[in-house]
This record gives C-alpha cells, structure tokens and sequence, in this order.
C-alpha cells in the first residue's frame, strides 16, 4: 500500500484488523493464518499525524487468487501453509516504574522444533538511538527494555526480529515487530498566549461574543488525557460577573446587560483549564485575560455656564469676542467627546462664527461682519452644542437632551467712516455708448448724521481707465468707448474701487461692477458666395455670420432683393443661420449674380452677392473644367521664338507619322459594311454574327436607343453606329488633341457609309470610355429616379448580312481540303492575313 500519497507525514500507523500489519514501508503482512471465504476479507488502515491533528483511512480488501487448473478435478495437491513467527505488536506504559529490565514481549519460531534458532533485533531503540532502550535474548526471544520511556518523544518504536541457525541460515523471513507506548497523563495543558486581551463596546448586549482562549495539550490526542475544559476563576474589580467563558471552545462572551465604560473601563479575568474532561484529578494550568470597555457616545456634552456676556466694537471683523468649554463623560479625545457648536438663535445677518478648538474643545466666537451700534445696541445669540459622532444609547435608556447657552454682545460705539450702499453697485454699459455717457450714480452715506452732505468722491490710481465719478455729486460718466473686442474690454467687465471722504478725514471704500452689454455693431455676411450648380439642380446652403452675441445675432431673415432674379430663384428656411437657395423652374444655364440681403435679430441689413455657375454638368468638377478652358481662350498668350520652333517640329513629326500609318494601311477609301471596332488589328473570337441572349445582369450598363445629350448615333443606310459624347463636344478626338469630334470620320459618298481605314488604339478607346462609363455607373446606382438612365449609351441594331465567309468558327469544322474555295473570296481584312501568313 503506497502510504505517502495518502498522508506524506504519517507518525503513527495501524490497522483495524488485528490479524493484519502495516510496515512504514507499506508492506502488509499477516499476523496469523487468515481464511478467505466466498466472500472479500476488508480492513482499514489508520494513519495519523499527531503534530499538525490529521487522520486519514484507507479501505484494502482481499480477494481469493483464481489459480489456473492444470489438473483434472479429481487430481488434488495439498499444500502445507506455513504459519508466522511473530506475535502481535507490544505495548509499554510511558514512563513505567520497572523492575528493569521489563520484558515486554517474546518472539518465537515454528522452525525451533527442527533446529536451534538464535534470535536477534535491529532497529531504533536497540543498535539506533535511543540505543540500548531493548534487547532481545538471543536462546528465548524474550524482548526486554532496560528503562523508562516518553511517549511524547518517542511515541512507537519499530524493530526487526531475525531468527537464524547457527550456521547463519534464515528459515523464517525478518520480522518487523512494532513496540507503542501508551500514553500516560504526564503533561497538563497550557494556554497559547501568557496575555488575552480583548475588546467590547460598552453598552453591547448579552451574548455578544469577546474572544477565545485557546489551550493545547502535548499527551495523546483524541482521549482524556487531552479533553479539557475552561472555565472563569475570578473576576477584577469583584463586581458582577461580567462575561461568561463556554467550557468547552473557550469563547467569552457578554453577560451583564449593561457595560457601562464610565464606570468599569477594563475587566481582568483568572482563568483555567483542565484535561480529564475537567475531573478534579485532571492536571490544570491558570491564564490571563484583560478586557477592554470601548467608549460609545452615550454622554451628551453641556455647557459649563448657561449664560455668557461679551463686547465687541462696531465695525470690527474676524476679531474672536468670546471662548466658551463644555463637560463630556465621554472618553477625551474620541469622536464621543468632540464637541460641535453652532449658534440657533440671532444670527441671521450671519454676524458671528463660531468653531471648535481641537486642543481644549472649546468654542472660540468671532465676529466676521462688522456690528453697527445705530442699528442695534446689543444682540443676544443662543448657542447649542453636540458631539461629532452619534449618540449609541443604552438599552431601555432615555433620549439624550440638547445642551445650549445664550451669549449677549455689547456693540461698542466708534467714530465711522462714510458708508456706500450698497457696498457693490452693478452698472451695465451698452457697447459703443459716446464718451461722457452718465452710467448712473454711486454716493455714501455718513453712519452718524444719515446723510451724504460733504463727502467727496474719488478713484483710487491703478484700476481699469473706463469711468471716472464726479467728486461732489457722485454721477458715474464713461472716459472712454467700451469695445468688448478692444484690449482688456474682451473680458466684458472691470471691478472699480471708489472711495468717500467725510470732513473728518474718515474714509469709507465701496466697489462698482461695470458690465459691457453688447451691443448691435457689425453686419451679417454669407461666408460663401461663389457656387456651382449642376443640371441636377440641388439646392445650395447659403450661411451667415455675425461678430455680434445674442440677441443681435441669430435667427438671421434672408431677402432678394432683385425683383427679376426673386422670380427666378426661392429661398429656404434651413435653420437660424442657413437657408437652402434654388431655381424656381427649367431657367437657362449661366451664371447668376444673386443680390440677397441678410437682417439679423437687431435689425441691421447686411447686403451679399452670391455668384451661382448654372452649368450644364454632372458634377462640378467638370464645370470648373470648362471654366478653365474658357478662361484661358480669352486671355493673351504670347509665345517665344523657342515654343514656335517647337510647334512647327512637332507639326512635321505628326505629318510623318500619319504618311506612314496612311501607306500601311492602304491608299484612297473602302466601303464598309460594317463599322471599324477600333481593335488595332486584333482579331476578336466570335463564332455567330447574329444578335445573342438577352443578358440580364445588373452589372451591365443597359443601353436604350434613344439618343440625348450625353450620346448620339448616326444611321447612313442600313447601318448604324454610335458615340459617346462627355459633356459638350468631348470625343475620342478631343481627348486626343485633334479637331474631329466623332470617334471616326464619316464621310457619306453615293450612299454607302464611308471610313477612314486608319484604326486607333485600344488603350485609347479604353482611356476615352472607362472614365465615364464609371462615373455613369456610379449616378445610376445612387439615383433612385433614374434620370441619369436618359444618358446612356445608345445600342447597336442588327448588322445585317452577314460575312460571305460565314462565322469565322465553322473553318475548324472543315474537314475536306475540297471545301476550301470561300478562302479566295475573303474580305480585305483576313485577306492581309493571308498574305502575312504567306509570307512567313
């Protein structure tokens, strides 16, 4: 059995089964002959760790081995079972008195019978420490210890018997032989600390639990020797008992029903514990306790006096005019005995302050307005106090009352200065009001006789330069214009100090608040004026601004003031500031110089001109385009003599050019049938002339063959072929620089179309449709009204007869050299082919 995956730190090991032994090893072995009936033979073996108090089983069960027949059920062998040697595992008593040596247990072997046996042992306690503890006598097997023991240092000893012949031979395997040793109570408990010391709050109710004492005890675990018991020895002071100890877990707990810390701040208990379940012959040991009463604020704090007197000059500010201390029970320190004053009563100009001196808790009384003696001679002020935490009462207690005290203050008369009033004067200046304006006007009055006769008025130096105040009269008049968006006007206001003078000398300071209004000064302008607008026609957002704050500035009216073009043109209300502007019907394209006049709230006009680019367009880019090139038609270009030269080469180098591509291609004109698919002699793979499936997907551009402004077709005959025409006037041969404006020149001679046999490039063709193509795309998919559909391009219509050859693709189906003719009949263009494939 592998026992260290249970229980790593195993001291002692057992088993429930007498019949059956456990080595530390793990080995099992048996005691006597054990036999196994039908049914499995189970047993547990205990392990236990004493030190850290864990137990733990392990379940074995035996069954009987099958064993594999060789013989026929009639052919029975007999097999002696050979019988142990050792005897069960000894005990010894813990610190036994003797007579030593004491045997404690004989071994003996079945073997003796046949030969003589010496018997020996090895182990702790015989060649191990403790050495010399046993020995074994080598004739008899009688196993003797020669002193004493302490179980809790050695609680087992585990020793292994041999028995051997003279000669050395070993007829029995060595047996591991177990020595325990019983416990003896030999050692009392003791507590964990030398000091308990706990903590309740006074006033808890019964029940409430303090603490634990704890206890431990080094003999046996799991009997008498260590079942203990606690219980209170003695109380200090003697009063009534107080807390209650549980004998067995050791909690304190509260008993009294009022704890109260002003009376008993601490209590110190004598306890005990016992082992033998506290029997009056168990060993005992005694400990400490110490248990502290927490203050709760269960004492409302009062006033020493109930009534103080105190004076004050009038006019005097933060000047502290009286202390006044308070009594609390509470412990000195704690939030129980802070005190908190506040005054109730006659403050309700808020005259006086008053506030806690955290050093002494008294209440320190200030004036922080100053008192006027003409007004009132005396005040009386009624102050109360209370505590910063709250009150925690008793059960079944009554409620705590208020403690308060009346204070009369004395003003004392002085000789005063002039007095403003008010003491802050507000004047509101418009903006841009002239210089010299009267704003209002600010005088003092003398405290003593209740008038303003001789006293004088100035501005002191060093202050903001808008106003000045006549000395006399006290009229407050602008020096300056006020501009919010001038210098050190952009904070709208300035905070004077203006003094008055009596005839005594006394001065007397009072302040005036200058506010600059804003005022209606500037116009209200578009920001944007100059706009295209596509054939699409949508609406343009026109939006003012004005300097100007409210309310001179927002909601703005918009007006035309043309008479004929407000025929043509409507405004939109958007929102405060924009409006929406656009035609009122089918006007002709151009440029428009709208006259439109802007009021804002205050009335003041602003008058704009807006500049709408009415252009035939699809964005207006393309009108920017056109503008460009307009513009510069119209100027003066002068050019030097190098550019000229560099024409006239360029001229030449293109007349090359084309007098090449003219001999390559052939000379003079041919009829067409069919029109050139500008496929710069690529041959493209067809195997039908005739129209295909109608093709459905949405990802082709469909082509109607009605014909607009974006696409014309041209029908000579019985053809007809196709251009996309970008805006006005923009082909293939636009893009390319030259002065045609189709993607071929046709040219109409005795009824049949006529071509130019010059093709151009596929990268040409590709550069010239892409672009707008794309961009059709793109208008289709984002109108749900399908207008820009009018603009597409227009389709082919059935060619017609088809080639003499017939479908390129039937030549693969020729298998006879015979049906070869319709080759000397080809067309010029695979007649070329021919002949190049000729030649090669």
């Amino acid at each position: 059995v592998d026992l260290k995956e249970c229980l790593q730190s195993a001291e002692f090991i057992s088993s429930s089964d007498g019949n059956f032994k456990i080595l530390e090893d793990g080995s099992v072995y048996t005691t006597s002959a054990v036999s196994l009936s039908a049914e499995k033979k189970t047993f547990t073996i205990l392990l236990k760790d004493i030190q850290e108090q864990v137990q733990k089983k392990i379940h074995v069960s035996l069954v009987e081995e099958e064993k594999k027949k060789t013989r026929h059920a009639r052919d029975t062998v007999l097999k002696r079972t050979k019988r142990r040697w050792g005897p069960i595992p000894s005990v010894m008593i813990e610190n036994s008195l003797g007579p030593f040596p004491l045997q404690i247990q004989q071994v003996q072997s079945d073997t003796a019978q046949n030969y003589t046996i010496y018997y020996s042992a090895s182990g702790p306690g015989i060649d191990q420490d403790p050495k010399g503890l046993f020995y074994i006598e080598r004739e008899t097997g009688n196993i003797f210890a020669t002193r004493a023991v302490d179980r809790e240092q050695y609680p087992s000893f585990q020793i292994i018997c041999f028995a051997t012949t003279p000669d050395g031979y070993s007829p029995e395997v060595p047996l591991v032989h177990t020595i325990r040793i019983e416990d003896d109570n030999d050692n009392a408990p003791y507590f964990t600390q030398d000091l308990f010391e706990f903590s309740v709050p006074e006033n808890s109710r019964p029940g409430v639990v303090v603490g634990k004492v704890t206890a431990e005890d080094r003999d046996e675990p799991y009997t008498l020797h260590t079942t203990l018991k606690y219980r209170i020895v003695s109380q200090n002071p003697p009063v009534t008992p107080a807390f209650s100890l549980h004998g067995d877990t050791g909690v304190i707990a509260v008993l009294l029903p009022q704890l109260d810390r002003e009376l008993v701040s601490s209590y110190t208990l004598l306890v005990e514990v016992r082992d033998m379940a506290g029997q009056p012959f168990g060993l005992c040991t005694t400990g400490t306790v110490v248990i502290k009463i927490e203050d709760t604020n269960d004492n409302a704090p009062s006033f020493k006096q109930i009534q103080y007197e105190t004076r004050v000059e009038e006019n005097r500010v933060n000047v502290e005019i009286l202390r006044v201390s308070v009594v609390d029970l509470d412990e000195p320190g704690s939030p129980g005995s802070g005190a908190v004053y506040e005054i109730i009563r006659g403050n309700d100009d808020r005259s006086f302050e008053i506030t806690t001196d955290k050093n002494t808790n008294e209440g320190i009384l200030c004036v922080v307005k100053g008192l006027d003696y003409e007004s009132a001679k005396q005040r009386i002020l009624v102050i109360a106090v209370n505590n910063e935490a709250p009150y925690m009462l008793a059960p079944h207690s009554q409620q705590l009352s208020q403690s308060t005290s009346s204070v009369t203050v004395h003003v004392l008369d002085v000789d005063e200065g002039p007095v403003f009033k008010p003491c802050h004067l507000r004047l509101d200046v418009k903006e841009c009001e002239e210089i010299g304006t009267n704003i209002g006007r600010y005088i003092a009055e003398d405290p003593e006789t209740g008038n303003s006769e001789g006293i004088r008025y100035r501005i002191p130096p060093g202050q903001c330069n808008w106003i000045s105040i006549d000395e006399n009269s006290g009229e407050v008049r602008t020096i300056k214009v006020l501009d919010r968006d001038v210098g050190e006007m952009r904070r709208g206001q300035c905070n004077i100090t203006v003094l008055a003078i009596d005839r005594n000398g006394k001065t007397g300071t009072g302040t005036i608040q200058v506010f600059i209004q804003p005022g209606n000064k500037n116009y209200p302008r578009i920001t944007k004026t100059d706009y295209i607008m596509c054939r699409d026609r949508k609406p343009i957002c026109l939006t003012a601004q004005d300097g100007d704050e409210s309310p001179y500035s927002t909601p703005f009216v918009y007006r035309i003031t043309d008479r004929s073009l407000a025929s043509m043109w409507k405004i939109t209300r958007h929102n405060d500031n924009s409006v929406y502007l656009s035609p009122k019907g089918d006007i002709p394209f151009g440029t428009y110089d709208i006259p439109v006049s802007v009021i804002d709230n205050g009335g003041k006009v602003g008058e704009n001109h807006v500049r709408v680019n009415l252009c035939d367009c699809i964005t207006p880019s393309e009108c920017n385009t056109q503008g460009q090139g307009r513009g510069l038609s119209g100027g003066s270009v002068t050019l030097g003599v190098w550019a000229i030269l560099a024409m006239i080469l360029g001229s030449l180098l293109l007349l090359l050019i084309l007098i090449t591509i003219c001999g390559c291609c052939g000379s003079g004109v041919m009829h067409r049938h069919v029109t050139d698919d500008c496929a710069n002699h690529n041959l493209i793979i067809s195997n039908t002339e005739a129209p295909g499936e109608e093709v459905m997907d949405h990802n082709i551009i469909p082509l109607q063959n009605t014909s607009d402004q974006g696409g014309y077709g041209i029908k000579t005959g019985d053809q007809q072929t196709f251009e996309m025409v970008k805006g006005r006037g923009h082909t293939l041969e636009s893009v390319k620089g030259g002065g045609h404006q189709t993607l071929g020149s046709v040219k109409e001679g005795g009824g049949q179309p006529m071509m130019e046999t010059c093709r151009y490039s596929y990268s040409e063709w590709h550069n010239f449709t892409h672009p707008r193509l794309g961009e059709k795309v793109h208008l289709c998919r984002q109108d749900e009204e399908q207008k820009h559909s009018e603009d597409y391009l227009l389709s082919y219509n059935y060619e017609g007869k088809g080639s003499l050859a017939g479908s390129v693709g039937c030549c693969s189906d020729q298998h006879e050299e015979e049906a070869l003719d319709f080759l000397d009949q080809l067309e010029p263009k695979f007649r070329t082919l021919a002949e190049t494939c000729i030649k090669r």
